[in-house]
């Protein structure tokens, strides 16, 4: 096809016998040759790039021919048409009769516009499907962040804060300890396989360890050898024939909310059977008398079920094993055994909850950074020596606090109430106190 090709010339032949394509093609030479006159020539158009080279295309059965011819030209609509009339001429190819038919002429650049049309959705379907979201862009930044963060401990695949936690989640694998991770949770340790190895068995004799396994016989068998060989304080489980690593954040959280005392596990008894969390199954607990009061969880043990973003994964059941029989008349005063706020959901009860009027200024473990009036939350913010992960505020979050928030790198905003905000930077979530679940 010539460079500047304008129109293409389809035409069907038929012969009374078999040919082959260069009989076809000495045929349209010949036969035309002399017919249009010098200027018209096929050869000098040719030659002078007016037209393109003769494609013919020929199939032959039962002892005749046919196929297709296909001829670019680069003259005007007049031109073409002529010579395209001229194909309809031809009589014989070779020694066999012939008919020649135009089927029609194609514009040529329709013909390449529509190649462009087609091209042009391929690559604009294939751009789309790789666009993200700005919420779906952030996740994925925290998803891959958090992958990046699996450690080991003495070459076994775990969270980064194994090493320092008062609190570890012993589970199966690697896989295992990411899904925890993008989970929120960050003090797991996998024992990779059901042979435990020594450096987790005397990890678990220092730490507050809960045994958090698949939902199978593999997982039943871990536990059996983990309190062999090492201490298990409390036990859940994935699902019934689940694993670990195929559970979503809100299951997840809530096997480790229906943890149980590895005490209530019998030998006659799988830990399945004493712990279903998704099976509707209860937890058998001893009678606690009535002298008998509860305990309050732990930092450390808290930490096992709090995930990065704040929601606090805490329950009472978590702490059944904890409770300790303190005679009523031995009680300690009630003033001298309150602790501070451990959790997302003490702080919103106590700034929000409790209508305190103020903002809360908190550092990544939860623990106070700074306090102050609620009328003075912009300056809070703004003049805080150490940059907050999350504030909690008893007023409505405006687009101020929420640029101060953004301008300083605060990675979470809780307000009484949400307003309408012109924009939304992408670092800060913000959320109503009434829209989480603690």
């Amino acid at each position: 096809m010539p460079h500047s090709a304008k129109y293409i010339i389809h035409a069907d032949v038929r012969t009374s016998g078999v040919v082959e394509r260069s009989d076809v093609v000495g045929a349209i030479f010949g036969q035309t040759e002399g017919l249009l006159g010098e200027d018209m020539d096929l050869r000098d158009l040719q030659d002078a790039s007016k037209v393109g080279r003769i494609d013919v295309d020929i199939d032959s059965e039962g002892g005749r021919s046919f196929g297709t011819v296909q001829i670019a030209s680069g003259m005007d609509r007049a031109e073409t048409a002529v010579l395209a009339a001229a194909l309809e001429t031809i009589e014989r190819v070779g020694p066999c009769r012939a008919n020649c038919s135009v089927i029609k002429i194609e514009d040529a650049r329709a013909a390449k516009r529509r190649e462009i049309v087609d091209r042009a959705t391929e690559l604009l379907a294939a751009f789309e499907d790789e666009q993200l979201t700005s919420d779906r862009l952030v996740e994925e930044v925290r998803e891959r962040v958090r992958e990046s963060e699996i450690t080991e401990y003495n070459g076994f695949p775990a969270g980064p804060r194994v090493a320092d936690s008062d609190a570890i989640i012993v589970v199966e694998g690697r896989a295992d300890v990411r899904k925890l991770l993008s989970a929120g949770v960050k003090n797991a340790i996998a024992v990779e396989g059901t042979d435990v190895p020594d450096e987790v068995a005397r990890l678990t004799q220092d730490r507050t360890t809960t045994a958090f396994l698949d939902g199978d016989r593999g997982g039943d068998l871990i536990l059996r050898e983990l309190e062999q060989v090492g201490s298990v304080d409390y036990v859940a489980f994935a699902p019934r024939d689940q694993s670990v690593e195929d559970l979503d954040r809100a299951a997840i959280m809530a096997a480790l909310r229906k943890k149980v005392p590895y005490e209530q596990v019998t030998e006659e008894m799988t830990a399945r059977e004493a712990f279903a969390p998704t099976d509707g199954g209860t937890v058998t607990e001893e009678p606690v008398s009535d002298t008998e009061s509860t305990s309050t969880t732990s930092p450390a043990e808290t930490e096992a079920v709090v995930g990065s973003d704040g929601h606090s994964a805490a329950h009472p059941d978590a702490t059944a094993a904890d409770q300790s029989a303190t005679p009523a008349d031995e009680a300690a005063d009630p003033e001298e055994t309150s602790q501070e706020p451990t959790t997302l959901g003490d702080h919103i009860a106590d700034v929000i909850e409790a209508g305190a009027g103020t903002v809360r200024l908190l550092d990544s473990e939860f623990a106070v950074l700074a306090e102050a009036d609620a009328d003075d939350a912009f300056a809070a913010i703004e003049d805080a020596a150490e940059v907050p992960h999350t504030v909690v505020l008893d007023e409505s979050v405006t687009q101020r606090l929420l640029d101060i928030s953004a301008q300083r790198g605060v990675g979470r905003l809780i307000g009484a109430e949400t307003g309408e905000f012109v924009k939304q930077p992408a670092g800060v979530r913000v959320t109503a106190a009434a829209d989480i679940e603690y």
